[in-house]
């Protein structure tokens, strides 16, 4: 259950300020009745979420309410949010900001706890025609949602969402391209499901490997993130752990620029081989997309980007893969 700005439950102007003590809050009221709905849920049905829409980096949103927080579970992270649009969305691969999405995925852990964070590249507010907003897909390429290059950047979003600590979150209809903004009358295209079956089963894959489906991604749900490269090349890779080792330990590799790589050494973990999970340009997704190879490598000894084994990948343009043993 998501609240709607809870930063107007409690401040009557709508801006944050000492979560407890600022004159503006209502006189505590506001605190007062979202923690004693979360304590109520904690009490009845602990197993739901509750979602704070605040958006104004507040770690007391989510602290538990005998610490004097709010007692939400999670709430959206805007932080992740704006950064990763204005990458995606740039005309020119000049002009991707890698050290950008580099603070996007490590983010800042509310109260120390990843999951503490939703992560998103659309929701209602940031694709409303009322707000003059534009669906991804429209915003990377207007007028050609369904271009390769709406679906190549569109789809390296969900793969930053998906794969950063944090929970992952979708909205309606961007598993399938949709490119109709939201509003109260526009319905889905459902037709855009057997238009764009591959990009939907790109989507089922990366939600399974962050569920980790098949045992071998544990890292995916973890707490543990390090992003060990942002190049200038527009390539980033970042390790992602939960307690390590062999079905734990996860690589994941985003090429930003229109320019694939035959093979791009970067830094592993651990020493052996490394199996390549996900490719999102493999051609299953879609037609004309490269088929990159992006090949299983074995991790030798020897210090690169600050890790303690290295190898070469093989990375097409605008794409993402996901390595683990």
């Amino acid at each position: 259950l998501r609240f709607d700005m809870t930063v107007f439950v409690r401040n009557v102007y709508g801006n944050d300020g000492d979560a407890i003590d600022n004159p503006n809050n209502l006189g505590g009221a506001g605190w007062s009745l979202l923690a004693w709905i979360n304590d109520e849920i904690d009490r009845r049905q602990p197993w739901k979420i509750t979602v704070a829409e605040d958006l104004q980096v507040n770690a007391a949103i989510t602290r538990d309410t005998s610490q004097g927080g709010a007692g939400m579970d999670t709430q959206w992270d805007a932080r992740f949010l704006h950064p990763v649009r204005a990458v995606l969305r740039a005309a020119n691969d000049g002009d991707r900001d890698m050290e950008a999405i580099r603070t996007a995925i490590e983010g800042r852990y509310y109260n120390g706890d990843a999951l503490e964070r939703m992560l998103y590249t659309e929701s209602h507010d940031e694709v409303a025609t009322s707000n003059g907003k534009r669906r991804l897909v429209e915003d990377i390429d207007p007028g050609h949602a369904d271009s390769w290059f709406a679906r190549k950047r569109s789809t390296l979003g969900a793969a930053l969402v998906f794969t950063s600590p944090g929970i992952p979150m979708i909205f309606q209809g961007q598993e399938i391209l949709e490119s109709i903004p939201f509003g109260d009358q526009n319905r889905i295209d459902w037709d855009k499901y057997d238009r764009f079956r591959g990009i939907h089963d790109l989507y089922r894959d990366l939600i399974r490997l962050r569920r980790n489906w098949f045992g071998h991604t544990r890292g995916l749900r973890g707490q543990g993130v390090n992003v060990f490269h942002a190049g200038s090349d527009k390539v980033v890779a970042f390790h992602r752990w939960d307690q390590g080792g062999a079905g734990d330990d996860v690589v994941v590799v985003l090429n930003f620029a229109n320019r694939g790589h035959p093979g791009y050494r970067i830094g592993f973990p651990r020493a052996g081989q490394w199996r390549v999970r996900f490719n999102s340009d493999w051609s299953g997704y879609s037609p004309d997309y490269g088929n990159h190879e992006s090949y299983d490598t074995h991790a030798e000894a020897g210090s690169w980007q600050e890790m303690p084994f290295s190898g070469n990948v093989g990375i097409g343009p605008y794409s993402a893969i996901i390595l683990s043993q």
